[in-house]
């Protein structure tokens, strides 16, 4: 039986790869679970002999197919726990983050089916983030960061960063959720975007900016 913490890292590593196959670094990981090195490196030791991960010296880790299966598992408790807690219980999109990490480790399969049905099987969490199936199948993603595009550019907000509650609630009160359209009106020399929501200017700072996801306007979210 795995750890919490394992689980953590494995998610961790997942959510680094971001659908792709390249190594993540130590220090990433370090970073996004605000742990030292030494620390992860002691950790990532384990999950290799667990079978997990596969770690290459000098060029960093990746999960193995196995790795991959428990990483899907903990993001489909992770986010359909999100989408229960602000559907059901009234939770705020910027306090379910942390409820959810604590729950996603102990709930049994019957509770996530049940879970599941009691939403109707969603696509997305609250913030726009995809859920694996059932069949834990890795989810695609369709969408590019909101810094990718030009000025006069009309999109679709499909996604935001999940973990920062004061990011989310600022995203909230401009009115910058999934679902709005925007568009771009001006990126500036010095890290800051303009968009357009509702015919009013919003500007943001691009490091926020670059962690929206976005679609096309018109295009139509395909099922993952």
């Amino acid at each position: 039986m795995l750890s919490d913490v394992m689980e953590d890292y494995l998610k961790a590593v997942y959510h680094l790869q971001d659908g792709g196959d390249s190594p993540v670094s130590t220090s990433a990981i370090a970073e996004h679970l605000d742990v030292t090195s030494p620390t992860v490196t002691s950790m990532i030791e384990k999950l290799e002999e667990r079978g997990l991960v596969d770690r290459e010296k000098y060029k960093g880790v990746e999960l193995t197919e196995e790795g991959e299966t428990v990483a899907l598992e903990v993001l489909r408790h992770h986010r359909l726990l999100e989408s229960y807690l602000t559907e059901h219980l009234d939770y705020d999109w910027a306090e379910v983050h942390d409820e959810a990490d604590v729950l996603e480790h102990h709930i049994s399969e019957e509770f996530e089916r049940r879970l599941a049905q009691a939403l109707d099987d969603p696509e997305v969490d609250p913030h726009g983030a995809p859920i694996p199936d059932a069949d834990l199948t890795p989810p695609e993603d369709d969408t590019t960061p909101l810094t990718d595009h030009d000025s006069g550019t009309e999109l679709v907000v499909a996604r935001v960063r999940e973990h920062d509650d004061e990011e989310l609630r600022y995203l909230q009160d401009v009115g910058i959720t999934p679902g709005t359209s925007v568009e771009v009106v001006e990126v500036t020399p010095i890290g800051m975007v303009t968009v357009a929501v509702e015919g009013t200017e919003r500007h943001l700072p691009e490091d926020v900016a670059s962690t929206i996801r976005v679609r096309p306007s018109g295009v139509e979210r395909e099922a993952a």
